[in-house]
This record gives structure tokens, C-alpha cells and sequence, in this order.
């Protein structure tokens, strides 16, 4: 398997973790073991983006953190790829569509933090990404309020499951969308690149 390229099989439900990863971090690893037990997911493809069209700051490039991403989650059901890459896509809509398009039977489920539902209006064609896909999102520290009363949770409030029946999403027809609380990791890829800036900088001192 090339990590462009992911393995899927047909019926399978695959969620779709997208982000830098600069680097990745413990915290993603454990919203992605819940999000495979609480969201009934066969598989978690963890989709390392070239770049973020909402962010100025490039990330370190696309090959080291695949790898470093690949050395961090050792899980046989995870899958770190670079297909956005292949795909040519920059935004959400894009690498969906672009994914449907190689993958027609596949049941995908986009996965994102609070964090994101509660700027998601912003994103490029963010009505056509709910009604393409269900979305699972996930708590995040400090994020559980502005996610709730974000744009798109009342813009698609009637679409929403209780977070008991989370394991149906992956087979609910979009619009649909369901938000659980997990046990909070305070991880941080800023943070983590922060604390590894200034420790280069006390070593070249």
C-alpha cells in the first residue's frame, strides 16, 4: 500500500481525519481510537494536507510528517496517506469529491474537533461538505459551548444525532452529524512546535 493511495474495501465506513499533523500528536491519536469505537468506524484515514488554505504559516514539508505521523500511531485499522497531494486538492469539498470519485462504495465520515465546527462556516463550500458526508465531531477543551452555538450546528440542527446513537452516523444519508464528548487530551501541535522552537534556540546558545 503507498501512503497515497490508501486500501479500502467496498461497504467499509472510513472516517476521515484531515489536518497539517505538524506534527501529530498523542492528542490525535486518541480522538481517533474514540472516534473508531463511538462513530462504529472500520478504519481512520488520517489525511495529511499539503497546506491549510486558512492558515499564513506553511507546515514543515509533507514527507517528514507523514513519517512522523506513521512512526507515532502504530494501529492496524489507522492509515496515515498523503492523497490530498495525489488528488491535487487544497480544500475539503475538493479532496471529498475526489475521494468519492476513486472510492464510489466506500462510506466516508469526516471527523473534526469542536474547534472546527465552530469556525466551519468559513470553509470553502461548507454546506455542500454536510450534505456530501455525515460529520463527526469531537469535543475539544474550551470548545463545547462556541461549537454548539456555531453557525453550522443551528444552520443543520434539525440533521443532528443524540450522541447515543453514534454509531449509526456512519450509515446515516447527509446531512448528518453528531457531536460527542470524549476524555480530554490538551495536546497541542502549536504548542509542540513552540516547545521544540525554543528548545533549538537554547542549544544554539
Amino acid at each position: 500500500m503507498r501512503w497515497d493511495i490508501p486500501y479500502a474495501a467496498p461497504g467499509q465506513a472510513v472516517g476521515l481525519l484531515g489536518g497539517s499533523f505538524d506534527p501529530a500528536h498523542e492528542g490525535h491519536v486518541h480522538v481517533t481510537r474514540e472516534a473508531l469505537k463511538r462513530f462504529g468506524l472500520d478504519a481512520v484515514w488520517w489525511l495529511v494536507s499539503p497546506g491549510n488554505p486558512l492558515k499564513a504559516r506553511g507546515p514543515a514539508p509533507l514527507a517528514s510528517r507523514i513519517a512522523e505521523a506513521q512512526a507515532l500511531v502504530r494501529h492496524p485499522r489507522v492509515t496515515v496517506s498523503g492523497i490530498e497531494a495525489r488528488l491535487g486538492t487544497r480544500y475539503t469539498a475538493e479532496t471529498l469529491a475526489g475521494l468519492q470519485r476513486l472510492y464510489p462504495r466506500v462510506r466516508f465520515t469526516w471527523l473534526m474537533g469542536a474547534d472546527n465546527l465552530a469556525q466551519f462556516h468559513r470553509w470553502d463550500r461548507w454546506q455542500d461538505i454536510m450534505a456530501t458526508v455525515p460529520v463527526g465531531v469531537i469535543a475539544r477543551p474550551g470548545q463545547r459551548l462556541s461549537a454548539r452555538m456555531s453557525k453550522t450546528a443551528e444552520r443543520f440542527a434539525a440533521y443532528r444525532l443524540p450522541a447515543a446513537a453514534s454509531h449509526l452516523l456512519p450509515h446515516a444519508a447527509p446531512p448528518a452529524w453528531c457531536f460527542i464528548n470524549i476524555p480530554m487530551s490538551h495536546q497541542s501541535s502549536t504548542a509542540i512546535r513552540a516547545a521544540r522552537a525554543s528548545a533549538g534556540a537554547a542549544a544554539k546558545k
